[in-house]
């Protein structure tokens, strides 16, 4: 290994150190922000689904650790890891991530959309710890009640705001990846994750209610042309403009009066683009409340 393979891996070791030190799970990550450690069953047929129960390392975010000598022990098997991953929903923080993405190219801006969730919904977002991401993007760090659990969600918020609750993870400051190093933004280094505040928690908590189709006529012949031309649209997002895509695409089927019926198809297309079904839906119901909230006069 070169030695500035070496030094990444001792860094991310020494990382991974001190914010287990202060309570945070944490397991090793490759450079590409992946488990570092390639799971014991990948072998096996038919596939098993297992959380780290068979005491063998290589599960992901189930392999998070507080227990020092069990963290070095993670690294010692993982010797390319560059970085570090923090498990997020566990004790004693349950932490909660709220990614902030940031897409220029299509003109969103994810901190005035959570700005504008604050006003709309009265809450305010304390100071915090905040990790700035290199693609310029920030994670904020903030913790749950006992007894919630968050689930993770991509665009259900808004467009270009990733929630990491239960089972999922944040890339952990000083990590290194193919991008760049993660980083703890100034002022913020001294802090806790701040609670998070009671309105967010509840957008956070509360499962979509996505709109019942009527009966009613069948779509017209615009209307399918329309309909294929977002599924279309949808299907050619590229990495990083997939939720943004989607959620364009189904706010205007909905301002149009199909979204129901293209719901579906709006799905598999936001699937075969490399979401997950559950975060296609959520973002597809985010757009359904958005336009169900502002319709066009």
């Amino acid at each position: 290994m070169a030695t500035t393979d070496r030094q990444a891996a001792t860094l991310a070791l020494a990382h991974a150190l001190s914010a287990a030190e202060r309570g945070l799970p944490v397991f090793p990550l490759s450079a590409t922000k992946l488990p570092a450690l390639r799971s014991p069953h990948r072998d096996e047929h038919p596939p098993v689904l297992c959380r780290g129960a068979c005491g063998l390392p290589g599960h992901g975010v189930h392999d998070a650790t507080t227990d020092p000598a069990a963290v070095r022990a993670l690294f010692a098997a993982a010797p390319r890891a560059t970085g570090y991953g923090i498990a997020c929903g566990r004790q004693p923080h349950r932490l909660i991530g709220i990614d902030l993405d940031i897409d220029t190219t299509h003109g969103n801006d994810s901190v005035a959309a959570l700005r504008q969730l604050a006003l709309q919904h009265l809450f305010t977002i304390p100071p915090t710890v905040t990790v700035l991401t290199p693609s310029g993007g920030r994670h904020l760090w903030l913790t749950g009640p006992p007894g919630a659990s968050v689930p993770n969600s991509a665009g259900r918020l808004a467009p270009g705001i990733d929630v990491r609750g239960a089972g999922g993870y944040l890339v952990g400051p000083g990590s290194v990846t193919t991008h760049g190093r993660y980083r703890l933004a100034p002022g913020t280094a001294h802090l806790a994750p701040a609670p998070c505040p009671r309105g967010l928690l509840r957008l956070l908590t509360t499962a979509p209610r996505p709109r019942r189709s009527t009966a009613g006529p069948a779509p017209s012949g615009r209307q399918a042309r329309q309909g294929q031309g977002l599924v279309q649209f949808v299907r050619a997002a590229h990495e990083g403009q997939r939720n943004t895509r989607l959620f364009w695409a189904a706010c205007r089927a909905y301002e149009h009066g199909f979204g129901d019926d293209l719901a579906d198809a709006l799905t598999e297309a936001a699937v075969a683009t490399g979401l997950t079904e559950p975060e296609a839906r959520a973002t597809i119901a985010s757009a359904a409340r958005l336009t169900t909230r502002r319709p066009n006069p």
